[in-house]
């Protein structure tokens, strides 16, 4: 939600927890029960597949900070973006909603940022809502959804903001390569690049960790949205090497060893967040570790099929873990399917006690991931323009449309989409495309040009 351009965002932010920002929040929120609202602390990963956490089957890739979140609550084994990239799947998140009912969701990916593209002025978001109920809102890292000062953070219910604004960024330079030169806006705080020094997952987390020992009485929404394990592939070590990096789409950089450093380097961090939050008495903050898409050509997905770009589950299906004290017992795997659009709804009602104020497509699933309520059969949509890709799941059963042909799988007996019943459910076939073109209908269309030709240098070997 746009603030009103007469506050001084400059000087509420450098109050920090100050009475200055106290006295901007309308009340410390309350959950029903009339107790102080838990923290909220929301992690996503940026490409990161089903399968890269030791939790969810890495046979290469130690993550005990991530995994500790899941261990103290739930896994969730049957969790999907909204869309098989990242700034698609970021509208979906922040506004409850398909992204497909948003211009600025519509460009896959969003390749470039203009100054007239981003969210609705007028669009409930996670953090706004959040910030309405009392908190203090936050985000550490990428954000990938339109320019500031018209299209930024601040203007889509965050207080604060320290990241990258674009969608990818080199870890140590913190701007985006094309032809040998630097492009975009770099690091940024608040509104304003800034230059620092240090690998870029590090100082993410560093600047999280900042957040927390600084947090006041009011609770905190933290959004911490790394860029680890986007390409380029760089670990701590690789300063001399992104020196001469002319472009970041290097094809001929990365390798599964690269990719696991990057990932535990990010796990590292995500341990000092978690030790800020016992240091400072939050522990009892909503933990939240997700992924914005499937992996990429580094990760492993199994025992899913496909990658980024792609409605197959690896494409869409994504690791999320969260802890919720007292709230959600530690150890549960609730089978409940969720997207990245009920996590608005959801967040809301598991920290308030009540239901979000608006309209959405995300549901509101905490009694199921509390165990109060069986899990709730959902029938999710998806498209996407490259390879004229559909899918449909209702159910335990998906119907997918890839490169103009149509198959269908029961995902409860063959999660690896290799068993097709387009022959033998040809009724069923027929219903489930009959509620896509439904749900289709009610979506924006894409315009004209939206296809990224970047998409096509990205992968090559698929499009």
């Amino acid at each position: 939600m746009t603030r009103p351009r007469s506050i001084d965002r400059r000087a509420l932010l450098a109050a920090g927890a100050s009475s200055l920002a106290l006295a901007a929040l309308p009340s410390l929120a309350r959950a029903a029960t009339g107790r102080r609202a838990p923290d909220i602390v929301f992690i996503i990963a940026d490409d990161l597949g089903y399968a890269d956490l030791s939790i969810t089957g890495s046979h290469a890739i130690r993550t005990p900070a991530i995994d500790s979140i899941g261990a103290g609550g739930a896994v969730l084994h049957q969790a999907y973006a909204n869309s098989p990239v990242c700034s698609a799947s970021r509208t979906a998140i922040i506004t409850g909603c398909y992204q497909q009912r948003f211009r600025v969701g519509l460009d896959e990916p969003l390749a470039q940022l203009s100054e007239g593209l981003g969210l609705p002025a007028d669009r409930p978001t996670l953090p706004g809502l959040l910030r309405k109920a009392g908190y203090r809102t936050v985000l550490v890292g990428k954000w990938h959804l339109g320019l500031p000062p018209q299209n930024g953070p601040l203007e889509h219910g965050y207080d604060a903001f320290y990241g990258i604004v674009e969608g990818a960024a080199d870890y140590f330079l913190h701007r985006g390569i094309s032809n040998g030169q630097e492009v975009g806006m770099g690091l940024t705080r608040g509104d304003t690049p800034v230059k620092e020094a240090g690998y870029l997952t590090d100082l993410l987390g560093e600047e999280a960790v900042r957040q927390i020992d600084a947090a006041g009485e009011a609770p905190l929404f933290l959004s911490l949205h790394f860029n680890a394990p986007h390409w380029p592939w760089e670990g701590r070590g690789d300063e001399a090497k992104a020196k001469t990096l002319t472009d970041l789409r290097d094809r001929a950089g990365g390798n599964l060893a690269k990719y696991a450093e990057m990932v535990e380097t990010m796990d590292e961090n995500i341990g000092k967040v978690l030790e800020a939050l016992r240091r400072n008495g939050r522990e009892d903050a909503i933990v939240v570790f997700t992924s914005d898409n499937g992996g990429e050509r580094f990760s492993e997905t199994w025992p899913l099929v496909g990658q980024k770009g792609e409605l197959l589950e690896g494409g869409i299906r994504v690791p999320a873990l969260v802890r919720a004290p007292g709230r959600i017992a530690p150890g549960s795997t609730p089978g409940q399917v969720i997207a990245g659009m009920d996590w608005l709804p959801t967040l809301h009602a598991l920290a308030l006690g009540k239901p979000a104020p608006g309209r959405f497509d995300g549901v509101d699933l905490s009694a199921q991931l509390a165990g109060r309520s069986a899990p709730l059969e959902r029938t999710l949509c998806w498209r996407f323009k490259a390879n004229d890709q559909a899918a449909i799941r209702q159910g335990d059963w998906k119907y997918l449309r890839l490169g103009g042909k149509a198959h269908l799988f029961n995902l409860a007996e063959d999660q690896r989409e290799r068993a097709d019943h387009i022959a033998d459910q040809p009724e069923r076939a027929r219903s489930l495309e009959a509620l896509w073109d439904a749900w289709n209908a009610q979506m924006l269309p894409y315009p004209l040009g939206s296809f990224s030709e970047d998409l096509k240098s990205w992968y090559p070997d698929r499009y």
